[in-house]
């Protein structure tokens, strides 16, 4: 059974620094591509940046663009979104996702969800 665990969220003032976690298991995601979502309330779910599990290629949405970046732990199965210089409008429900596409930021081209962490940043 396949199985993303978000953790990491929190409240944090504008201009700090947060780092979530999705932390995979129940199979192999060496040709998957992780993707991290935001759903902010009443609003679609959108797309925030994604890596390539094999080889590390990443890449992000503009408004997030030089602020977030995206890693991974291979030997921990457990990929990160490091975000810096938060603002009150990156308050929302953050949600990691594990999909063959590559690029993608079609949330239908994601086939497994974490069950989401929320992060609120006041101003």
């Amino acid at each position: 059974q396949v199985q993303l665990t978000e953790s990491g969220g929190g409240l944090v003032q504008a201009g700090g620094s947060l780092r979530l976690s999705c932390a995979a298991s129940g199979r192999t995601f060496s040709r998957y591509a992780m993707g991290w979502f935001r759903q902010a309330p009443g609003k679609e779910r959108k797309f925030v940046g994604a890596i390539r599990w094999s080889g590390g290629s990443t890449f992000y949405a503009d408004s997030v663009k030089g602020r977030f970046t995206i890693s991974r732990d291979g030997p921990k199965n457990t990929v990160y979104l490091q975000m810096n210089s938060l603002k009150p409008e990156d308050t929302a429900v953050y949600y990691c996702a594990a999909g063959s596409g590559w690029p993608s930021t079609n949330v239908y081209e994601y086939d497994y969800w974490g069950q989401g962490t929320q992060v609120t940043v006041s101003s």
